[in-house]
């Protein structure tokens, strides 16, 4: 099921033999499957300790777990309480239930592992006829001070029967009764109608497949006034190449009126640069009489009176063009996998035509046109605003997520931002980007930061894989001590940086912004062969930050902790206290002292059930000292200021840790134990090529991530990150220059436009900016 080092990687190819489905069930989760006669299941426990439970229909209906050669072992089902919810598995699932008249009271549960079992167990079971399975995954809520966080199961679905050996095709099972399905053949093109408020979700079942997309105002479209979507308005209303879930999600007519939402997106690459393709196009590459797109809708939209056009404004779904800097438009295969939708919801009457585009010239279809699926459904369901996160381009993908303080941050706002798979609050209505920034350097603020990803590293030689790992020394980290550190690949360039907590001899927490941090620790455990556990505890913990001088006050009023731990008087910086709202029977939390603004701060961990009664024990507690929520854009201001850096800005992978400014994380003189990256960072140290600087510009120009840095001529250096200092009363910004040029006081200029017709002077300054002996976070 690999792919040796010498396959070529293309986008959405199915990467599993002919035959073979990966799915995954969620932690506290399920998912169920039709099973076929001889059909194989493999079941992965991927991080250990995890049980699973099946129930199994046979093809009369009847609970019969038999045929999985299992046995009933089960007397409390966590599927039936599950299947009780209104999560998207459930809702799937019971839809399924009901097509099939399966009663899931009747049904027999069996459980499979137990709570002892280790990471990357196999169990595999052989079905002896036609079956329909749920899989379940249960969850047992964590305390955040315990490591025993529930995990995903992956499933191996091996059938014996293939029915198409060229290509893996996947229609998702709809989350409702749906209102109206249909297949649109390859290189065809169908015309249909929905009401305002209704949902149609474009499928792209085989995955790489271009379709265009129409859609005209009906009731305009009856008085013969043609007016459909136009990508022009669209880009200068929204202000993106294209729309996607969230604020900016909608596409207008010419009439400036918007017709269509987008809703989900499981892609995330589209394009509206080009024309539905056209039989000027073929011809021109000498193929005449070619199907196309703009043809196809001609003759689908012909029954609605629409004109023929020779080439139609179109939203071009999967389709992968961008703009280069060469001043042209390039393409190439679709990031679309197997499955991938987009889902709009209609804003008016509609009357919409959809292709399943012909191209199979270039690589837009990947030289292979496909089907495409469409469905509809009632505006009476309800439907997340979601993307697709993927921790690996071969990873199942996940949908956009709430946090566990969505429930009361989204009563202040509803701009949100996609932070890594998490809607969190980019600021608050109420109070703005300036009222946030200032209260937190005055005052105090709540910062959403759930996304952050959280790693439990269990087992004897725990240490010693943070140690190797990490490029800090974690065998100086004492229980209660929390570590800042990056971490590199094994050329010395930085992917991720985050910071670890000791709670035990042999249990660590590593916080971090990118999931693949967790996949990194398990890549190297079982490279060394380091008895130790790596589990993802994201989704178990939510986490607060409160941030400012005022944050001490306000957390003695409302935190109770035992004699064993230190009060929040006594917490010192870089150290963290398990204890418990208001007192002993209060919710348990972890309150660390650490931030990312630069100011006295501490960040308040706890489960995600208790994140709504934690966030308004916060609030009423720090009413009187000016308390309010901030979001991530006055939280960039905030950390631009104190110097602290961030993924796709000071350091992308291409970096090493001192060309990112944390050059104080790689101790490499008193560390003595080897960790990856080691021996090439003692040669760049030594040989230093680029240094992270702090910039001070004339004028209120602020620059901008991507900006060049010249001396006279030539470049020098590339500003990270930049902003206007309310505090400072300064233009500044970050920038990774030439050592050269990297002394306090040299002169350079930062470039606009194409970098050399306009020019912003600037020089080198200390770095950071504010704050720079970190008083206020000491204090």
């Amino acid at each position: 099921m690999s792919q040796t080092t010498l396959d070529i990687k293309e986008p959405g190819l199915n990467v599993l033999p002919p035959g073979v489905e990966r799915h995954v069930v969620n932690a506290g989760g399920l998912t169920g499957l039709q099973i076929f006669p001889d059909d194989e299941i493999e079941i992965i426990n991927e991080e250990g300790n995890q049980i699973c439970e099946i129930i199994c229909f046979d093809k009369d209906g009847k609970s019969e777990l038999g045929i999985l050669n299992q046995k009933e072992n089960c007397k409390k089902s966590f599927i039936k309480e599950l299947l009780k919810g209104k999560d998207e598995a459930s809702l799937i699932t019971n839809l399924q239930l009901k097509k099939r008249s399966l009663d899931i009271n009747k049904s027999k549960s069996s459980i499979l592992f137990d709570e002892q079992t280790p990471s990357g167990e196999k169990i595999k079971i052989k079905s002896k006829d036609k079956c329909y399975v749920i899989f379940a995954a249960p969850q047992n809520d964590m305390l955040v001070s315990e490591q025993n966080p529930s995990s995903d199961l992956t499933l191996f679905i091996k059938r014996d029967k293939i029915v198409n050996d060229k290509e893996l095709s996947i229609i998702p099972d709809p989350i409702y009764e749906p209102r109206h399905e249909e297949n649109i053949e390859r290189q065809t093109a169908i015309s249909f109608e929905v009401k305002e408020g209704d949902f149609i979700q474009v499928i792209s079942p085989a995955g790489r497949q271009c379709s265009d997309f129409v859609a005209f105002d009906t009731k305009k479209l009856d008085k013969k006034i043609e007016k459909g979507l136009d990508w022009q308005t669209t880009r200068t209303f929204m202000g993106n190449t294209f729309p996607g879930p969230g604020l900016f999600s909608k596409f207008y007519d010419t009439d400036h009126e918007p017709l269509v939402e987008v809703i989900r997106d499981t892609v995330g690459k589209h394009d509206t640069f080009n024309l539905a393709c056209t039989s000027k196009y073929y011809e021109d590459a000498g193929y005449f009489g070619h199907a196309n797109c703009s043809d196809n809708l001609n003759n689908a939209m012909a029954k609605y009176g629409v004109q023929k056009q020779k080439g139609w404004q179109a939203i071009n779904l999967f389709f992968n063009t961008s703009a280069t800097g060469l001043n042209s438009v390039i393409s190439d295969e679709s990031y679309a996998r197997p499955g991938d939708y987009v889902m709009f919801r209609a804003l008016k009457d509609l009357t919409i035509g959809t292709t399943a585009c012909p191209s199979d010239i270039d690589a837009c279809n990947s030289w292979n046109p496909t089907d495409i699926f469409v469905r509809t459904y009632d505006k009476k369901k309800e439907f997340s605003k979601s993307f697709a996160f993927r921790m690996k381009t071969d990873s199942e993908k996940k949908l956009t997520r709430n946090s566990g303080f969505y429930e009361k941050t989204s009563k202040l706002t509803r701009n949100f931002i996609d932070a890594r798979g998490f809607w969190l609050p980019n600021d608050y209505t109420k109070h703005g980007v300036v009222e946030e920034y200032n209260a937190c350097r005055e005052k105090a603020v709540l910062i959403d930061l759930s996304s952050l990803r959280k790693f439990e590293i269990i087992g004897p030689d725990a240490e010693e894989l943070m140690n190797y790992t990490l490029t800090r020394n974690i065998k100086k980290l004492a229980v209660g001590q929390v570590v800042y550190s990056a971490m590199c690949y094994e050329n010395g360039m930085m992917f991720d940086d985050g910071t670890l907590l000791r709670l035990s001899e042999t249990g660590f927490r590593w916080i971090c912004g990118d999931e693949y941090g967790g996949e990194w620790l398990k890549e190297i455990a079982k490279k060394k062969n380091f008895k130790v556990n790596v589990k993802n505890s994201t989704d178990q913990i939510s986490n607060v930050s409160i941030q400012g001088p005022k944050s001490r006050e306000i957390l003695k009023k409302m935190i109770f902790t035992p004699p064993t731990q230190p009060t929040i008087e006594e917490l010192e910086w870089f150290r963290f206290t398990i204890c418990r709202v208001e007192n002993l029977q209060g919710i348990p939390l972890i309150v660390s002292r650490t931030g990312y603004t630069g100011e006295l701060g501490f960040e308040v961990w706890c489960h995600p059930k208790h994140a709504s009664d934690v966030w308004d024990k916060l609030m009423e507690a720090g009413k009187d000292e000016g308390l309010i929520p901030a979001g991530f854009a006055a939280l960039d201001k905030l950390r631009i200021e104190a110097g602290l850096i961030l993924f796709g800005n000071e350091f992308d992978g291409q970096q090493d840790p001192f060309e990112a400014g944390i050059g104080f994380a790689v101790p490499l003189k008193t560390k003595e134990e080897d960790f990856i990256g080691k021996e090439v960072l003692k040669e760049r140290k030594a040989n230093p090529q680029k240094k992270l600087v702090g910039l001070e510009l004339i004028g209120k120009e602020a620059a901008g991530h991507g900006d060049c840095v010249h001396v006279g001529r030539s470049q020098v250096g590339v500003i990270t990150s930049g902003c206007l200092s309310t505090t400072l009363n300064k233009n500044i910004a970050l920038c990774r220059i030439d050592t050269q040029y990297s002394i306090e006081g040299t002169e350079v200029e930062v470039g606009k436009i194409d970098g050399h017709q306009k020019r912003i002077a600037a020089k080198v300054v200390g770095f950071p900016h504010f704050d720079p002996k970190k008083t206020r976070v000491r204090s």
